[in-house]
């Protein structure tokens, strides 16, 4: 299934597509793609549906976060030995964990807005995971069955507030519209091969980053169970695994998203976003 949400920001209501990609609205249904619709059970619910019978949603609504009221935001970092390299950093012999804010969370194709004092604002495409079943002390064997699908994210990066400003570099990922995701959640029945997904990304239709998540050091049942040891995983919970390379920083001389750029990036089979960038007005 390809889950999404629509409408204006803080009004989104839940869709799905059906087999000819038409949008229908699950509002009558479930009040939001968010907690309890996430678990097996919820899903299964929706699988059974006659899409048939639910209302089409005409025109080209605003597409909004595939997830509601994201709990975690939980990134990998240098999960790519190739994009370790090009940072000039080690490749981890452990997943390299960090944090997002939630409220960084947009629309796939909503405005990136760069930030007040930015000169280094960057991007990195990356395969999303979003959690279903509670995840405790789970196993690597068990993982997948706690994962309610996979989505795409953007992971945008301030690289002076990350790595030039002391301290940890959750303060450099976390700007407001700094995570577009979306634009569906595509459960993960729908996705068996999570580690041989193409991921790209284009600046100005200049293409930067072109991998697949089969070069991924850490792949998805790891790091569901690795991180599940240090906190629970709700549903709703999102983990973004890491970026391939070519992101602005790895190029020679380094180039960053400037206001007026625009963004396309997509994950195979996951859908696409495009993105304007502007500058910060205040």
């Amino acid at each position: 299934m390809r889950l999404l949400r629509y409408g204006q920001p803080g009004q989104e209501k839940p869709g799905i597509l059906d087999n000819t990609g038409a949008l229908r609205d699950l509002s009558g249904v479930v009040p939001d793609i968010a907690g309890e619709v996430l678990l097996p059970d919820g899903l299964a619910r929706l699988r059974a549906l006659d899409l048939t019978t639910l209302p089409k949603v005409e025109g080209a609504p605003r597409i909004g976060p595939c997830v509601g009221r994201v709990g975690k935001f939980i990134c990998i970092g240098l999960n790519y030995s190739d994009h370790a390299a090009e940072s000039n950093m080690p490749v981890p012999t452990e997943p390299i964990l960090f944090m997002k804010a939630t409220s960084a969370i947009s629309g796939p194709n909503d405005d990136i807005v760069i930030p007040k004092g930015s000169q280094k604002t960057d991007w990195e495409v990356e395969l999303g995971i979003v959690i279903g079943q509670e995840a405790r002390y789970v196993s690597e064997a068990d993982a997948l069955a706690h994962v309610a699908g996979y989505c795409t994210v953007h992971d945008v990066s301030e690289r002076a507030f990350q790595l030039e400003m002391g301290g940890q570099w959750v303060k450099g990922k976390s700007a407001d519209t700094f995570g577009p995701i979306g634009p569906w959640l595509v459960t993960a029945d729908a996705v068996p091969n999570w580690n041989q997904l193409g991921l790209w990304l284009e600046i100005d239709g200049k293409r930067y980053q072109n991998g697949t998540t089969s070069t991924m050091i850490f792949g998805v049942p790891y790091l569901v169970s690795y991180i599940s040891q240090f906190m629970s995983l709700q549903p709703g919970d999102i983990i973004t695994t890491g970026t391939p390379p070519g992101v602005g920083m790895g190029q020679k001389p380094p180039v960053y998203l400037q206001a007026g750029s625009v963004v396309r990036l997509g994950v195979e089979g996951l859908g696409e976003q495009q993105q304007r960038t502007v500058a910060w007005q205040g």
